[in-house]
């Protein structure tokens, strides 16, 4: 099978779970990206970071996987594979949903799907950490950040920024520590 079409495929069956946010999707992208297109887990770490500091959805992501898989014609190929049928899909969905906006069940049904969200969007951190977290430093940068986060009112962006730089630091001045 032709690589386009395998992008085409791959990146269309994960738009449709993707339904609601990319990050529901990360840990089965992470090892469809593995097993098809020979991206390890750094690579993805990395591919992953460049969407998040990045302006605009984190989930543009996919263009730099598509670009690293099959060059500027795989990057188009995946944008529009990516984010196409979902937009169909909530399109639809949402046209459907509206028109049984009365109807009892309707909360009931958000209700059932709100934990399951919940669950997937904590697996998405879940992949990112395991392949992010490889040494003590590491860890300790990771609690860092995510107490900084939750306990001040600094924005993340700079709480990110300020863990990539002491990363950097580390590993190119301090590793003989």
């Amino acid at each position: 099978m032709s690589l386009i079409i395998q992008l085409v495929v791959a990146f269309s069956l994960l738009s449709i779970l993707a339904v609601g946010g990319g990050t529901a999707v990360l840990p089965e992208m992470q090892t469809l990206l593995a097993q098809q297109f020979h991206i390890d887990h750094t690579q993805f770490v990395h591919i992953y970071s460049i969407g998040q500091v990045a302006p605009g959805p984190n989930m543009l992501m996919v263009l730099i996987i598509g670009f690293k898989v099959a060059g500027l014609v795989g990057a188009g190929v995946v944008l529009i594979a990516f984010f196409v049928p979902s937009s169909i899909l909530c399109f639809y969905v949402g046209r459907l949903w509206g028109h049984f906006a009365d109807n009892p069940w309707r909360r009931s049904i958000q209700d059932a799907l709100e934990p399951i969200s919940i669950g997937l969007m904590s697996s998405g951190v879940y992949a990112v950490a395991k392949a992010s977290i490889i040494s003590p430093i590491t860890s300790v940068l990771g609690l860092l950040t995510l107490y900084l986060i939750f306990k001040t009112k600094i924005n993340p962006v700079f709480v990110i920024l300020g863990s990539g730089m002491l990363s950097f630091i580390y590993l190119r001045y301090l590793k003989f520590l």
